[in-house]
């Protein structure tokens, strides 16, 4: 009886791994790649991967932190994607001056949205952001944390 346990649990051991390397398992699928804006490396950001349901496409949701022109869905802090058709979301920030909330500088363009059919296993995609993601978006934005002190200066206040 135990020789029986033992083979069965050895089994269902085997299946289990076999299945996770095959599929992602609760992570998804690793996407990974660069993000550049009008042919720059975007200082950071995030980059948001959702399965494509007007294409009728289903599953779980990836993002990955981008840093120096760079994401990983498979790094800390992110998350793998279900695969076939996608709508991509990216959010390209400057890395100064930083909020202290978000961690991020100001945007350097509207979130930008484009589609991709991505494949269900590992693979790199890269994304070029067009300049004009950045139409209509204020030349010098305003600071995002007010300076101590500074609240009230640009009011006419005290």
């Amino acid at each position: 009886m135990t020789s029986v346990l033992r083979r069965l649990g050895t089994g269902l051991l085997a299946a289990a791994l076999v299945w996770a390397a095959g599929c992602g398992g609760n992570n998804g699928y690793r996407v990974s790649g660069k993000v550049t804006f009008a042919g720059q490396p975007v200082p950071m950001g995030k980059i948001y991967f959702d399965p494509d349901t007007a294409a009728g496409a289903s599953g779980q949701s990836g993002f990955a932190e981008i840093k120096d022109g760079v994401y990983d869905t498979s790094a800390a802090g992110g998350r793998g994607v279900a695969g076939g058709a996608t709508v991509v979301r990216i959010r390209g920030h400057k890395k100064d001056p930083a909020d202290a909330i978000s961690g991020y500088g100001p945007p350097l363009f509207a979130e930008y949205t484009t589609k991709a059919d991505l494949t269900q296993a590992a693979a790199t995609k890269d994304f070029d952001v067009p300049a004009a993601a950045a139409k209509g978006m204020p030349k010098e934005p305003a600071p995002l944390d007010p300076v101590p002190g500074q609240e009230n200066k640009s009011k006419g206040g005290t």
